[in-house]
């Protein structure tokens, strides 16, 4: 059975910001659908392909010269953007949907960042995501805005 393609709501309004992490959101409920869904991974490659379409589309935006954003915030949603190009073809690779936790986790720090919520269980300090880093860098990023 092939997980249904449709929205499941749509933000209102224009904000921007609602509007991205909503399509974090819808991302993440579709891989976690695929993931459940026994069609020999197809499902899962079509949400693993539509999650990195969403990366590439922030990705462009980040790099535009007249992206509002500080350049810590810019720097540090590019880094993310790599874990998550780096686990999607890994994925893609196996199509294994028990391993898809981290794009999980990415998608939701960003949304839980772009509205301003956070998971009750979770501290309510910045989200802090772990990830190799240059000799000299520090390891841990901030990724709320």
């Amino acid at each position: 059975m092939k997980p249904s393609t449709g929205y499941a709501s749509r933000p209102g309004g224009d904000d921007p910001r609602s509007t991205e992490a909503w399509a974090l959101g819808e991302a993440s409920r579709r891989l976690a659908l695929a993931a459940r869904t026994d069609d020999k991974g197809e499902s899962l490659r079509e949400a693993l392909r539509l999650n990195q379409r969403l990366w590439s589309i922030f990705q462009a935006a980040l790099t535009e010269p007249d992206c509002p954003l500080p350049q810590e915030i810019k720097e540090n949603v590019l880094a993310l953007s790599i874990l998550i190009d780096r686990n999607v073809m890994a994925r893609l690779g196996d199509l294994d949907g028990s391993k898809i936790g981290p794009i999980l986790d990415i998608n939701r720090a960003i949304a839980e960042g772009l509205t301003g919520k956070t998971d009750a269980a979770a501290p309510q300090a910045a989200p802090q995501i772990q990830s190799p880093a240059p000799a000299g860098k520090p390891s841990a990023m901030r990724v709320s805005a």
